[in-house]
């Protein structure tokens, strides 16, 4: 019954004009920064967070703005998977597969309704999960004390980017450069500066918020200048969409799907650094074992296409329970939100239920309103939305570099902090050329200092004893699910490779 009654007192935070508008405009940006291939959900948060903060919006709007822009970017990545065949984000490859028959063979319009009805239901029992299992967690997460919030920092670290990198070394490496970027300015402890150079700006460390502007948002602009890709609107006129409700039969047969790869994805979400790539490719991976008896996965199956959908956006509500409830990011996205209620001076976290219920039951709140919307728009704005396909990159990019130098300098009024966003654009634009993920270098940023204070705490309590780290048995299971969470991805992704190889020699044997 409590629970119920914050969920009561949220609506009353959620259903005020300001924040029913901003969670409007959320979903209708977030659905078009999905839906352009490349940018995806963390772009789209990194991208629009200046515009939070340059409207001068308290913490609930904030959130409520940028989560919906979250949810919407879910959406919104299968538009170019099914009309294109190009995954707008990694949670939406798995759509591609199925979504792009379909569209081959005039169905365009009911893939788009049918995935946004799955998108639907998985992101709204995903929200029910949020709300009934975050509380729990926390009851959880008040037994941890600095050894275990290590333990718990490192399991972030080994299991962030595992999934989606194809290279744990690279992971690594992303990691390690991510905690050296937070070791600068003043120690915390002895007051002495570290790795600042003599530079009076970098004493206070660095903006994470300029940090996650730079990597992403700049890299994507610097990454078009070098290529010059307009793919976009050519392929984009010769889509067709046909019908765009899918018929009721096709809904009913696609509803244990839903609820099936709902709770699937969620589970996903909900494990530190699995995210929605996980959720998405368990989901399709699980349901074509358990259903796919005449082998049409894959030839335009529309479960194929709601698979995925519902796994992916029930990991992305997963993602937020460990965000909420432990301050450990669930997903590339939720890092990015993460740093946004840092930045708002609130720490996430056990105590964030007591402290800020308005905050978090306002989001919760929001979160349905988002989801209700979502699906209102999506499915008569499909004309518009594949229309947005057509905008050329050259016009895209230069709006995506005036928004963060306006924010960035509108949040700060630095310049040296617009120097350090080209910095850091400049770096992003390297490590993707290299192809390491970009998502551990913001976690070790964010993460970086909380992780030294707490090895630091754990160790002068015991005097100095290093075994402390591993003295209770959380933090021993916290490290066992570390470890396997960096070993599994190295096993599971030489299997993911192997299948692709077999399909790919499948495929040509079917077309000699």
């Amino acid at each position: 019954m409590d629970t119920l009654a914050h969920l009561a007192d949220g609506f009353a935070v959620a259903l005020t004009w300001q924040n029913m508008l901003l969670a409007l405009l959320g979903c209708f940006l977030g659905t078009i920064m999905g839906a352009l291939p490349g940018l995806g959900p963390s772009n789209g948060v990194a991208i629009l967070i200046p515009l939070a903060f340059t409207l001068g919006l308290g913490a609930t709007p904030s959130l409520i703005l940028l989560t919906s822009v979250y949810y919407g970017a879910m959406y919104g990545g299968r538009i170019s998977s099914i009309l294109l065949g190009i995954p707008g984000d990694e949670p939406a490859m798995m759509t591609v597969l199925d979504g792009q028959p379909m569209a081959r063979k005039g169905m365009a319009g009911e893939a788009l309704s049918l995935s946004g009805i799955a998108s639907f239901v998985g992101a709204f029992l995903a929200t029910w999960g949020l709300i009934l299992l975050a509380p729990q967690l926390v009851k959880i997460a008040l037994l941890f004390g600095p050894a275990e919030y290590f333990a718990l920092f490192a399991l972030a670290f080994m299991t962030l980017g595992g999934v989606s990198s194809t290279n744990q070394a690279k992971s690594a490496f992303a990691a390690a450069l991510g905690l050296g970027l937070a070791m600068i300015g003043v120690d915390t402890q002895t007051g002495v500066p570290r790795f600042t150079f003599g530079e009076v700006h970098l004493y206070d460390g660095l903006d994470f918020l300029v940090a996650i502007v730079g990597l992403f948002a700049l890299s994507e602009v610097f990454i078009f200048l070098e290529e010059r890709h307009g793919q976009s609107d050519a392929e984009g006129r010769s889509v067709r969409i046909g019908r765009l409700t899918p018929p009721w039969q096709m809904i009913k047969s696609c509803t244990p799907t839903m609820l099936r790869t709902s709770v699937l994805g969620f589970i996903a979400g909900v494990l530190p650094g699995a995210g929605a790539s996980l959720g998405s490719f368990i989901s399709y991976s699980v349901e074509k074992r358990l259903v796919d008896k005449d082998n049409s996965f894959g030839t335009g199956d529309p479960r194929g296409v709601a698979a995925p959908e519902a796994g992916n956006n029930a990991a992305a509500g997963g993602a937020l329970v460990p965000m909420l409830a432990l301050g450990v990011p669930g997903s590339g996205t939720t890092a990015v939100l993460l740093a946004v209620l840092l930045s708002l001076n609130i720490t996430p976290g056990p105590l964030l239920f007591t402290q800020n219920p308005d905050v978090v039951w306002g989001l919760i709140a929001a979160l349905f309103i988002a989801n209700i919307m979502l699906l209102a728009m999506n499915i008569p704005m499909v004309g518009l939305f594949t229309r947005l396909l057509l905008i050329p990159p050259r016009i895209l990019m230069p709006i995506v570099a005036m928004v963060s130098f306006v924010g960035i300098y509108g949040i700060s009024g630095s310049s040296f902090d617009l120097l350090v966003m080209i910095g850091f654009g400049v770096l992003g634009w390297l490590l993707r050329k290299l192809d390491v993920p970009l998502v551990p270098v913001i976690l070790g940023t964010l993460l970086g200092n909380a992780m030294e204070n707490n090895l630091r705490r754990a160790i002068t309590i015991d005097n100095g004893n290093w075994w402390t780290l591993i003295d209770s048995p959380l933090a021993m299971a916290l490290w066992v699910i570390a470890i396997a969470g960096f070993v599994l991805p190295i096993l599971v992704g030489r299997k993911v490779k192997a299948s692709m190889h077999e399909r790919g020699d499948e495929e040509g044997a079917i077309s000699d």
